[in-house]
């Protein structure tokens, strides 16, 4: 689990960098600033396994629960960006629906390796 908060964070990190070298609009961008991300990043790897290790103990099928689960609560998790357009434009809120992926595919490929199905 460690791994994936460090490398979802690297990669994360990157994405910040990145979208705040193409404009100047994003220097007061909060949401890119280190902390929230790592924060945030960290949080949703541990609030993932917690999701994930509930899913494996309880559904029937934990596989087929995750087929759709995963990806429709990574949509979900767009929902709080599309309201960062008045601040972030859409380099910003880009970035930010990146990194949710980002930390779902680190998240679950940590997951099947701690706690297979």
């Amino acid at each position: 689990m460690i791994l994936a908060i460090v490398g979802a964070n690297v990669v994360n990190a990157g994405i910040a960098i990145a979208a705040r070298a193409m404009t100047d609009d994003l220097a007061d961008f909060g949401p890119l600033d280190p902390f929230p991300y790592i924060f945030l990043t960290t949080v949703g790897i541990i609030a993932g396994a917690v999701g994930w290790a509930v899913v494996r103990r309880r559904a029937d099928d934990p596989a087929a629960v995750l087929r759709w689960l995963v990806p429709a609560v990574v949509l979900l998790s767009f929902v709080p960006d599309f309201f960062q357009f008045d601040r972030g434009g859409v380099v910003g809120v880009v970035a930010l629906l990146v990194m949710h992926v980002v930390v779902a595919a680190f998240g679950v490929a940590a997951y099947r390796r701690a706690m297979p199905l």
